[in-house]
């Protein structure tokens, strides 16, 4: 009998999960149940769309330096029917800025990721000022400059390209939203979705995003997963910023070349950071009184900047570490998470496919292990902190 497969949210993660699993076995059914087809308020299309390798722990370099490769190879990878896709991938890199009060931490990490084979220069200020003669080090220490590997591309992209690829492979996509779960024991038997349709599976997969507590909470599971908000703005200004890489400034404020434009952004303060706040809103004053005053300070030229337009979208944002839970609970024995990625999702999503389809398939790992993101240590209060959260 063919193993049925539901998951729950057909997003980066979710058709990650289809695509790798079709790939690897044919005969495995898969269901993808996503309540809004066209990612209106998909977490993967509204993001800012990058990739680094320039993490504080040893996994997340991992799964992003297999993500790069994953996506510099998908034109081949995802090809339909002689279709190549592209995501316009762009490997500007991504430069991380130290104030003397956070040099150390940039330096360990620097070593890390060097370590595990990412492409990440050291520079001091007077390197740096010669690299981006626009760039105001008055008060930095250093910064980690990622030389290959690093860069933004088309996120809305990927996730159609993995789902018209999965979909060719034989995964099924259900437009409707998931409404209730049975239970027999520590096994989920079936998912109800809105249309009073009923779906037998072997193995579900919550890969619900911002919406993943919901699905948690209908197994009785408290996953520490919640959605915040972040707004996105995209500037216009006279400034012509040569070899532009992803900045980010120590303050945490972003920015990045968009075309003639440039997109940033900043994380709100933790004292302002509610849960599920509207995505039709976005913070302006986040912008007025913190973003606009630190580009200024940094890039001298961005004193004068316009709005020319600006949009929210969720972090599924996990509160115990930041990190994200990928595998079982010990209370339901075939319900796979992969949750929490608190802004990293797109990157690491090709990292989670493959992951978690081993886990399905072989009932473990066989290529990077993941094990150390499992439900385990949030049950346990053993966090396994990442500390660049952009």
């Amino acid at each position: 009998m063919r193993e049925k497969v539901v998951i729950v949210g057909g997003g980066v993660i979710g058709s990650s999960v289809a695509y790798f699993l079709r790939a690897a076995d044919p005969t495995v059914e898969v269901t993808v149940i996503e309540r809004d087809p066209s990612y209106a308020r998909s977490s993967s299309a509204l993001s800012a769309a990058s990739i680094r390798q320039q993490f504080s722990t040893p996994l997340s370099v991992q799964m992003s330096l297999f993500g790069i490769e994953f996506l510099r190879a998908i034109g081949e990878r995802l090809a339909v029917d002689g279709a190549r896709p592209s995501i316009d991938l762009h490997e500007g890199g991504y430069l991380f800025l130290a104030t003397p009060a956070g040099v150390t931490t940039l330096r360990d990490n620097h070593a890390l990721q060097t370590r595990l084979g990412a492409d990440i220069r050291l520079l001091e200020p007077g390197a740096l000022m010669k690299r981006f003669p626009w760039l105001n080090v008055e008060d930095l220490a250093a910064g980690a400059l990622g030389e290959s590997g690093e860069g933004w591309f088309d996120g809305y992209g990927l996730v159609q390209a993995l789902r018209k690829k999965a979909q060719a492979l034989g995964a099924r996509y259900v437009a409707d939203d998931m409404t209730a779960l049975i239970r027999d024991g520590r096994r989920v038997t079936q998912v109800t979705t809105a249309s009073a349709t009923v779906y037998p599976c072997d193995v579900l997969v919550n890969a619900a995003g911002a919406w993943s507590r919901r699905v948690a909470a209908m197994l009785d599971i408290e996953l520490p997963v919640f959605a915040r908000r972040r707004s996105i703005f995209n500037v216009s200004s006279p400034a012509r910023l040569e070899q532009c890489p992803l900045l980010i400034d120590p303050s945490g404020v972003y920015f990045r070349p968009e075309g003639q434009t440039y997109i940033c952004g900043t994380s709100p303060g933790a004292d302002n950071d509610p849960d599920d706040l509207p995505l039709d809103q976005v913070d302006h004053a986040l912008f007025d009184d913190v973003i606009w005053p630190t580009l200024a300070h940094r890039v001298p030229q961005f004193e004068a900047l316009r709005v020319l337009h600006a949009w929210s979208g969720y972090y599924e944002y996990n509160v115990f570490d930041q990190n994200a839970i990928i595998g079982l609970h010990p209370d339901v024995e075939n319900c796979i998470f992969a949750n929490g990625f608190s802004g990293h999702g797109l990157q690491q999503g090709p990292a989670t496919g493959r992951g978690v389809s081993e886990l399905i398939l072989h009932g473990r790992y066989m290529t990077l292990d993941l094990s150390m993101l499992g439900f385990d240590r949030v049950l346990e209060n053993r966090p396994f902190v990442e500390k660049n959260v952009v």
